[in-house]
């Protein structure tokens, strides 16, 4: 069978979360069916580490599919004509985009519906194009899946598709985190915070992440008692305006604020483990990876009690509600009393055995044979 992939979100050191679902199922799905070619379709040259295997085609499609007008033109023009090339017997698109005229089989994975639930949360022109555009692609798929029931339920509802055509196929955890000793964790926050404990926010900075209320918490509890506490904040600056940038200004403790950026995959392991907690305030999430990593580096997790999250964080994280400031507060100064802590590490790691890139790339490959018709 020839299978191809949409894999333009695979950039070496530029991944997020839709990037390592792609690199991280695929990786597993292509050694295990060396009985399968399967094209890889990029949107610029490639690094040659995705290319791992014998049973790889990797495809240069233009243009680079990085605004609305050109996914346009790389997903209705470009994916068409170059499904019809190679022959495509199935097609899987693991980041939601898909051509909407194609007679070849096609899985759509639609992650979450976050930009049909609130403006601005993306770039103007992103928001219109994605409200535009994923229903017709979740209608148009064969088969689609998602990675949470939650996403499955919002997906039926919101687009009226039946839910006998979604597949759950969850998320996983990537294979770096882990409890470091504690010599790594004492040098990890000697590098980032001078040896001061801290709690740490993982997430690409956007609206619905909600940094703005976890920067107010952080200064109420910086202002009740006064401590050494740092606050980490691991994220590229997509958005940094309006309720957000006016909260850092009012801020008198922002020199308690660490923010190192985006930084690389094992960085970010090492700092995940040596943090007090990951607080994860967002207001909407798909299914929520820091919380499952956080859960593999054995840290405790603060998250918000919406949407897809208690399905993933289960019993083992301390809930807040994202839009009080007060709860989230609180929150961060019961996480810092031991006891409270030890606990929900000991429950993390019964729940994360739930979730793995194995099951996830099982549970596709699977789903992927129902879109065919194999199964």
């Amino acid at each position: 069978m020839r299978i191809a992939i949409n894999t333009r979100l695979l950039l070496k050191g530029k991944m997020d979360g839709i990037g390592w679902f792609t690199a991280e199922t695929a990786h597993r799905m292509v050694l295990a069916h060396p009985e399968h070619t399967f094209f890889f379709f990029f949107d610029r040259k490639p690094d040659k580490e995705f290319i791992f295997a014998d049973n790889i085609r990797p495809v240069v499609l233009c243009p680079q599919a990085r605004h609305p007008v050109l996914w346009h033109m790389f997903f209705q023009w470009a994916v068409p004509y170059a499904l019809k090339k190679y022959k495509i017997d199935l097609f899987l698109s693991p980041d939601g985009f898909i051509p909407l005229h194609t007679k070849v089989p096609t899985l759509t994975v639609i992650h979450d519906l976050n930009f049909e639930h609130a403006d601005g949360n993306l770039k103007g022109s992103h928001q219109r194009y994605m409200t535009h555009y994923f229903r017709q692609f979740a209608h148009n798929a064969t088969r689609v899946a998602t990675v949470s029931e939650y996403s499955k339920r919002d997906i039926e509802a919101t687009y009226g598709i039946d839910s006998t055509k979604i597949d759950v196929v969850y998320d996983g955890s990537h294979p770096g985190y882990r409890p470091h000793s504690e010599e790594e964790k004492l040098a990890t926050r000697q590098h980032f915070t001078s040896g001061c404990p801290y709690i740490i926010f993982v997430s690409t900075i956007l609206k619905r992440k909600n940094l703005a209320n976890l920067l107010t918490a952080f200064e109420q509890v910086k202002s009740m008692e006064p401590s050494n506490l740092k606050l980490v904040v691991v994220g590229s600056k997509v958005w940094w305006q309006d309720e957000l940038a006016e909260a850092y200004d009012k801020m008198t403790h922002k020199a308690d604020v660490i923010m190192p950026g985006h930084v690389d995959a094992k960085e970010l392991a090492a700092l995940m483990s040596a943090s007090e907690a990951l607080v994860y305030p967002s207001y909407f999430e798909g299914f929520g990876i820091p919380i499952l990593e956080a859960m593999y580096a054995e840290t405790a997790v603060i998250c918000s009690n919406t949407t897809s999250m208690p399905e993933v964080g289960g019993d083992a994280v301390l809930y807040i509600d994202p839009h009080s400031t007060e709860d989230i507060a609180h929150a961060i100064k019961d996480i810092q009393q031991p006891d409270v802590r030890n606990a929900l590490i000991e429950k993390g790691r019964l729940q994360r055995t739930k979730y793995s890139w194995e099951r996830t790339a099982n549970l596709l490959w699977t789903s992927m044979m129902h879109t065919i018709g194999n199964e």
